[in-house]
């Protein structure tokens, strides 16, 4: 049965060849146009497949490649954040300068910048050393100061440098007055190791009514410090001698801990 099917089969394969070939000319071609077009989508597809291993090879980069690439990338990354950072620095530099400036343009002294080059390790907070000295007009004496308030006073002038005595030392006492209706003035002195933002104020009238965030500046009384230099305010007080004085805290203005440039008033 099997080979009765494939005699058939055969037989007209071979009957469709004959027809063809015995087709007219134009009959011929358009059959051939059309078997072609059938086949055609296949060929170019196997093209394709062909082709494709060389092209994903192509387009692969080397791994090896890749990381010295990635590496690249980071390093000019970490660059740039350098960059930024210095940018950061000179522009808040910069602004910092730019308030000295204006707030010296308002002052009534005789004002000298300088930077402070030097802690004293045995005793950080109470006195630090400057890059200015006696050829710049600075002498023993000379009131220090930032534009947020006192600082101290230089106690030691050389040449090029000189050594300044923080408030807080016992060293640096400072006649202040107290903005209250009353004008209470005291002697700002030491407070203690503890807290070196604070200072006490002592010596005041035994009927001084202090309250807390009133504002006390320098006296001008014993010709040290000119008056109405921005000292700090009022934390607390209490009697002290039965009564007979009153004695106070005062939060700083400036930053002791953290001072780099400051103004020497010349005298």
């Amino acid at each position: 049965m099997f080979r009765k099917k494939h005699y058939v089969a055969f037989g007209l394969v071979t009957l469709a060849a004959v027809l063809v070939l015995n087709l007219p000319a134009p009959a011929a071609s358009r059959l051939k146009t059309g078997i072609s077009a059938m086949f055609l989508p296949l060929f170019g597809l196997a093209g394709n497949i062909q082709q494709l291993p060389g092209k994903v090879i192509d387009d692969l980069t080397p791994r090896g490649q890749l990381v010295n690439e990635i590496d690249t990338l980071r390093q000019q990354n970490q660059e740039l954040l350098v960059r930024q950072q210095q940018a950061d620095a000179l522009l808040e530099e910069n602004n910092q300068l730019r308030d000295q400036l204006g707030w010296q343009r308002q002052q009534k002294w005789k004002l000298k910048l300088a930077n402070v080059v030097l802690r004293d390790p045995a005793n950080w907070w109470k006195t630090v050393q400057i890059d200015a000295g006696t050829r710049d007009g600075v002498h023993e004496g000379c009131p220090v100061l930032t534009s947020a308030g006192l600082v101290g006073k230089v106690s030691s002038a050389g040449l090029v440098r000189s050594q300044v005595v923080l408030l807080g030392d016992p060293n640096c006492r400072v006649s202040a007055l107290v903005e209250d209706p009353q004008r209470d003035v005291g002697i700002l002195s030491a407070s203690g190791p503890l807290d070196n933002s604070l200072a006490e104020l002592t010596y005041l009238s035994g009927t001084a009514n202090l309250k807390s965030g009133q504002l006390v500046v320098s006296s001008g009384m014993g010709g040290v410090f000119p008056g109405g230099i921005p000292i700090g305010q009022v934390m607390d007080a209490w009697p002290v001698d039965f009564g007979l004085y009153t004695q106070a805290r005062v939060k700083l203005s400036a930053n002791l801990g953290a001072l780099n440039q400051v103004w020497v008033v010349l005298q």
